[in-house]
């Protein structure tokens, strides 16, 4: 085990291992919680609650880094536009408000979002200090899908209502830019001593907009946190070969692979960065030869690469823990 902070700054070959989701529906003990918590959002309030979820897969697995129990929704919701979990639907969110978001200000964002960060504060203390504990944001592309109501499927979204409103749009991602940067900063005061970003909607980026929606947002919030000294780590969803630009642009410290690349090109396209992840969360639900095959090929593929083992997606409800047990075994063996 090494710490995840250490492989991210030194690009250090060194074992580490979490996963995307970690903290989650799959697992007993957080679904007796959740079960006593119907309303989302005010989980995501409940700081002792919050903690003790995001140290659930800790205790169980004993992986190398926690990730805080959060949403990259709760921004939205710290900026007076209404979100709710609908059950079997997954995030709705009020119709956009333009003057509404424009009124807001740091001060009232950061109190909105205060039992986050005492979240952190009261993790990072229980937390043993070999382990790095991971803050996240969502980029600004993607919540701008959710904020503008475009997203449609998990693989459409309706272009057409981002694009007929350009000039907006560019002023929303702006803003959005600042007040991610403020959660970040309260994320690290609070004791995160590692970000991610998540991309997920990237993919769904045409390409002639990825520059500015995809490139240019992520690119400030990463050199926010160089200058902040905290390493960063890039989810990029979807992009495939653009996977290869957004690391030559961007620069984070680590950039998260999605299922839907080929390790093989990784290895000889994405340069002077830490990989993490790739391997396919709907594995889990086969057998268990043919996940400890895939990790395999994964491992042996970037084995002299400075590599964090983790998925390309987040784990799914359905997976039984025991296989995730199973994998952390056969990696820390490996």
């Amino acid at each position: 085990m090494s710490n995840l902070k250490e492989i991210l700054e030194n690009k250090k070959i060194c074992k580490s291992i979490w996963f995307m989701r970690q903290a989650g529906r799959y697992l007993p003990e957080f679904r007796e919680i959740r079960s006593q918590n119907h309303n989302f959002i005010n989980l995501c309030l409940n700081s002792e609650l919050c903690s003790e979820i995001t140290l659930q897969p800790i205790k169980r697995f004993n992986l190398d880094s926690a990730i805080i129990f959060s949403d990259i929704l709760m921004v939205p919701h710290a900026l007076n536009q209404k979100v709710e979990f609908v059950k079997n639907k997954g995030p709705v969110l009020e119709k956009f408000n333009f003057k509404k978001f424009f009124n807001n200000d740091k001060i009232s964002f950061t109190q909105k979002l205060h039992p986050v960060y005492k979240a952190i504060k009261k993790t990072r203390d229980k937390l043993d200090k070999e382990k790095s504990l991971i803050g996240f944001i969502g980029a600004p592309w993607t919540l701008l899908t959710y904020m503008l109501g475009a997203k449609e499927s998990k693989k459409k979204i309706d272009y057409k209502k981002i694009k007929t409103k350009g000039f907006e749009v560019d002023l929303i991602l702006d803003k959005l830019n600042d007040y991610l940067c403020t959660h970040i900063e309260n994320q690290i005061d609070a004791g995160a001593d590692v970000i991610q970003i998540f991309d997920s909607w990237a993919g769904l980026i045409s390409s002639e907009d990825l520059t500015n929606y995809c490139y240019i947002p992520n690119l400030k919030i990463v050199n926010f946190c160089k200058e902040k000294k905290i390493p960063v780590m890039c989810f990029p969803k979807g992009l495939n070969k653009n996977y290869k630009e957004f690391n030559n642009v961007v620069k984070p410290n680590a950039i998260s692979l999605d299922y839907e690349v080929d390790p093989v090109w990784v290895k000889e396209n994405l340069t002077d960065v830490v990989l993490q992840g790739g391997l396919d969360p709907k594995l889990l639900l086969s057998s268990e030869k043919e996940v400890l095959s895939c990790a395999k090929k994964y491992l042996d593929t970037f084995k002299d690469l400075p590599y964090i083992f983790n998925l390309g997606h987040g784990l799914l409800p359905e997976t039984d823990p025991d296989k995730v047990s199973k994998l952390i075994k056969f990696y820390r063996e490996y």
